[in-house]
């Protein structure tokens, strides 16, 4: 049984986005380190087990990005699971660096392409 055009196209739409969104998280990656903001030792298990969320009682934002965040987008997209429909990650980044004199504008428009990407549609 062969596949409709259209059904084939939605496929390779779901593959190119996910292709977008990994190479949006290693320029997310990058960008933490450019900006001096990558961690080489891991926060404490207690820390990264907090409910809050972005873990704002034990992590910094750039740790949960690169502790909590990346790690669990990346696992999702390997693992072909359904990422989320709906994403926020911006405005908290903005928040976050307001004020620090980082040249965080490249950071968060990365942040603000996955929102849109993850946004634009149940991705599964």
């Amino acid at each position: 049984m062969h596949e409709t055009p259209r059904a084939s196209s939605y496929k390779s739409y779901k593959v190119s986005m996910r292709t977008e969104i990994a190479a949006v998280l290693i320029d997310i990656e990058a960008q933490l380190r450019q900006l001096g903001l990558w961690e080489k030792v891991s926060p404490s298990a207690a820390a990264l087990a907090s409910d809050e969320p972005f873990c704002i009682d034990t992590l910094t934002f750039p740790q949960w990005l690169q502790f909590i965040f990346l790690p669990t987008l990346y696992r999702m997209l390997e693992a072909g699971e359904t990422l989320p429909a709906r994403s926020g990650i911006a405005p908290m980044a903005e928040e976050y660096f307001r004020g620090t004199g980082l040249r965080s504008a490249e950071l968060e428009a990365s942040l603000l392409l996955v929102d849109s990407l993850l946004s634009a549609g149940g991705i599964s």
